[in-house]
């Protein structure tokens, strides 16, 4: 059996109910990572089921905002107060929210900043 690896654009209309149907499906949350873009960010959620890796690619605007992901994987909390603080990307509803004090860091959402 060999392995699947995709990426996968996904569109702000259609992102929960992607992350959902992998729920339903028994996928596992492995990543959530952000990037920074000229106008906004990269953020690139990945889920694993026995050897397959499937990643949601969501490109949003600097002021966009993302509904959280922790109504359906709560351990997903951690990765987005990561991507609020050190970016500035605008998660919504995250259940444990950390309200930008993760980290101990001595410039507020040091990755944000274009370069």
């Amino acid at each position: 059996m060999e392995a699947c690896n995709t990426i996968e654009p996904v569109a702000m209309a259609d992102f929960v109910p992607a992350v959902l149907r992998f729920k339903m499906e028994g996928w596992r949350v492995v990543q959530i990572c952000a990037a920074r873009l000229p106008e906004g960010y990269e953020l690139s959620y990945s889920f694993g089921k026995d050897y397959d890796l499937r990643t949601l690619r969501l490109t949003v605007g600097e002021q966009e905002k993302v509904p959280s992901i922790t109504q359906i994987y709560p351990g997903a909390f951690l990765q987005e107060n990561e991507a609020a603080e050190l970016f500035g990307v605008q998660i919504e509803e995250i259940v444990q929210d950390y309200h930008g004090k993760l980290y101990r860091i001595a410039e507020e959402t040091p990755f944000k900043h274009k370069g």
